[in-house]
């Protein structure tokens, strides 16, 4: 007498599964199961300041508008991460076009010298040919985020101003009057470039003036 065989239906969920088969089983081939946990992102490392990138555009400049009337600002970051995503996404200063001046401040500070912040500061200032200021341009930036500064608090950002035949980068400060810290700071910096040079500090208030005969308040 032949074996009886099961005609039942098997169980939900089990259709033609062998009884040792498990949930794998059933996924497609390359099929990611959806319970599995998510690989953990790495930890973002926060800079001791918010920092703003503005941008002086020079086809929104009118020579009868108020100096600093078309600067914008672009995007303001707070972690090492930002700063890279956004830096390697931006033109470098060999970049952009004559005229253009780009900003780095510390959040809530504008590149201005009507700015309360500003107002009684000045600025050091370091030239070089056209084309030339990038590494110099992103070393005075890591240097700055990077709290590299003895008298970082005295910072207020950098900007790199590009024109037909040089390129300038200068670091802003709140207190001219303040000279150990202006002259640690243009020491420092032209430590961290590898500047050979001299530099030159200028005191906002007589920046105003635009008096031909400027001279320097402090040299390094």
């Amino acid at each position: 007498m032949a074996d009886e065989i099961d005609t039942r239906p098997a169980p939900a969920g089990s259709r033609g599964r062998p009884a040792h088969a498990t949930e794998d089983d059933d996924r497609e081939e390359g099929e990611i199961a959806t319970d599995a946990p998510s690989p953990a992102l790495p930890a973002a490392h926060p800079l001791e300041h918010s920092w703003t990138f503005w941008f002086d555009n020079p086809h929104g400049k009118n020579k009868m508008a108020a100096w600093g009337s078309s600067i914008r600002p672009i995007h303001t970051f707070s972690t090492v991460e930002d700063f890279w995503g956004l830096y390697n996404n931006i033109h470098h200063p060999s970049k952009l076009i004559g005229g253009a001046d780009f900003h780095c401040f510390k959040n809530k500070i504008e590149p201005k010298w009507e700015d309360p912040i500003c107002a009684n500061g000045g600025k050091w200032t370091i030239s070089c040919g056209r084309g030339k200021s990038d590494t110099l341009w992103l070393h005075t930036l890591l240097a700055m985020i990077g709290e590299q500064f003895d008298y970082g608090d005295e910072i207020c950002g950098a900007v790199v101003s590009v024109r037909s035949k040089q390129e300038r980068i200068a670091i802003w400060t709140k207190n001219a009057a303040n000279e150990a810290a202006q002259i640690s700071i243009g020491k420092q910096w032209k430590e961290f470039l590898d500047y050979k040079d001299s530099i030159g500090f200028i005191v906002h208030d007589d920046a105003k003036k635009m008096d031909k005969g400027l001279k320097n308040r402090y040299t390094v």
